[in-house]
C-alpha cells in the first residue's frame, strides 16, 4: 500500500538553524541558489510525490520515504536542473538573441534539456553516445532537439560537444557540473523537507556525475543539520566510492557497462569538493542487487523505476546500510527516474 504525505514547513518543529555551508565547501553555492531555482522551475517542473510502502519498510528494517522523480517531466529529476540552467541563461541574455544550447548525456539530461529548450524557446543540440537506450534517443528527437550520436566514451562525448560549440556558437549546458544545474536538483530535498512529516535521519541518492548529490547535500545539510546523506553507486562504476576512501578525486579510465546506464559517467570536478566535504558515506551495490531492487519496487510499489533508481533502493536494503546506527529510523530514497530501455530490460529479466 502506498501512502503519499504532505505537510507545510510551519508544522515541522524539528528543523534547526541553517548551518553555513559556505564555510564547509567554499564553493559559492548555497541554499539561496536552491531557493531561487524553486522559483524558476515553478510552472515547468512537477512537484513529485513522496510515497511509502509497508512491504518495503519491512524489507529495509526502517521506514523508507521514496521521492518519486520518475513522475517528473521527461521521467527524470534532470528536468529540474535543465529548466533552472536555461531559465537563468535566458534571463542573462534577455537583451540579445536567444542563445542555443548543447550538452552531452547518456539520456536523461539529454531529454530534459530538449524539453526545457522547447518550452522556453531555445534551440538545443544534444550529443548522446551511440549505445544510449533507443527510447531516450527517440524522446530527444520528439522533444524537438537535434540529436548527434558519438562514440561511447568520455572523450568521444566531449569532442562531439566541442564541435557543436565551435560550429553553432552553442552554450554548453553540463549534465551535472554547474551550480545552476545542482541548484535545480537540490529542489528535490526542499520539497521533501515539506512533504515528510517525520524527521528524516538519512537520505540516499544515486551518484554518477554528482550534480544531484551535490544539490541535495547543500540543501539537506543546511535545512536539517545532522542528517546523514549517503551516496549509492554501482560497483562497476565506483569512482565516487574510490574517491571517498582515498580522499582524492579518482576518475574512471573507461565507460563502465552497468545496467544503471544513467550512472556510468564519472564524478565531476565541480561536484567532487562538495561531495568530499559533505557526504557521510558511499555504498556500492552489485549488478544483481540493482536488478533485484528494481524489480522489488515494480512488484511491491507498482512504480516503474529505471535501474539507476534501483541503485538507491539496493543501498537501503544492503547489509552495510542495515548495519548503520540504530538511530537511523526514517530514510529518504531518491527514485531518480523511470526511463527504461525495454529491450535491455528483457535481456536482464
Amino acid at each position: 500500500m502506498l501512502r503519499g504525505r504532505s505537510l507545510h514547513l510551519s508544522s515541522l518543529v524539528y528543523s534547526k538553524k541553517p548551518i553555513n555551508i559556505m564555510s564547509v565547501t567554499d564553493q559559492g553555492f548555497t541554499i539561496d541558489d536552491v531557493r531561487q531555482a524553486e522559483q524558476r522551475i515553478k510552472g515547468y517542473a512537477t512537484k513529485t510525490p513522496v510515497m511509502t510502502s509497508h512491504r518495503m519498510d519491512a524489507k529495509a528494517g526502517r521506514k523508507v520515504f521514496f521521492k518519486c522523480e520518475l513522475f517528473q517531466r521527461t521521467g527524470s529529476f534532470k528536468f529540474r536542473g535543465a529548466v533552472n540552467f536555461l531559465s537563468k541563461l535566458l534571463e542573462q541574455s534577455k537583451d540579445g538573441p536567444a542563445p542555443c544550447v548543447t550538452t552531452h548525456s547518456s539520456g536523461n539530461f539529454a531529454q530534459s534539456l530538449a524539453l526545457a529548450s522547447n518550452l522556453l524557446g531555445a534551440k538545443a543540440y544534444v550529443v548522446m553516445p551511440s549505445i544510449a537506450p533507443q527510447c531516450k534517443q527517440d524522446a530527444v528527437k520528439e522533444y524537438g532537439a537535434e540529436l548527434i550520436l558519438c562514440t561511447p566514451t568520455e572523450q568521444g562525448r566531449v569532442a562531439a560537444k566541442d564541435k557543436v560549440v565551435e560550429e553553432k556558437g552553442a552554450v554548453y549546458a553540463p549534465s551535472s557540473q554547474h551550480h545552476d544545474i545542482m541548484a535545480g536538483q537540490g529542489t528535490m530535498f526542499t520539497e521533501m523537507f515539506e512533504q515528510v512529516d517525520e524527521k528524516l535521519d538519512a537520505i540516499i541518492a544515486p551518484v554518477g556525475g554528482g550534480g544531484m548529490l551535490s544539490g541535495i547535500l547543500v540543501a539537506a545539510k543546511t535545512l536539517q543539520p545532522g542528517i546523514k546523506v549517503i551516496a549509492a553507486e554501482p560497483e562497476l562504476a565506483n569512482d565516487c566510492y574510490q574517491s571517498f576512501v582515498a580522499k582524492k578525486h579518482i576518475r574512471q579510465d573507461h565507460y563502465p557497462n552497468t545496467v544503471a546506464d544513467g550512472l556510468r559517467i564519472s564524478l565531476g570536478d565541480v561536484a567532487w569538493p562538495i561531495v568530499r566535504d559533505l557526504v557521510d558515506d558511499v555504498i556500492t551495490v552489485t549488478e544483481e542487487e540493482i536488478k533485484e531492487s528494481t524489480k522489488l519496487v515494480w512488484q511491491c510499489m507498482k512504480l516503474c523505476i529505471e535501474p539507476s533508481a534501483g541503485v538507491g533502493v539496493a543501498a537501503v536494503m544492503s547489509d552495510k546500510f542495515k548495519a548503520l546506527s540504530p538511530d537511523i529510523k526514517n530514510v529518504g530514497v531518491i527514485l531518480c527516474g523511470g526511463n527504461i530501455d525495454i529491450d535491455s530490460m528483457k535481456n536482464w529479466l
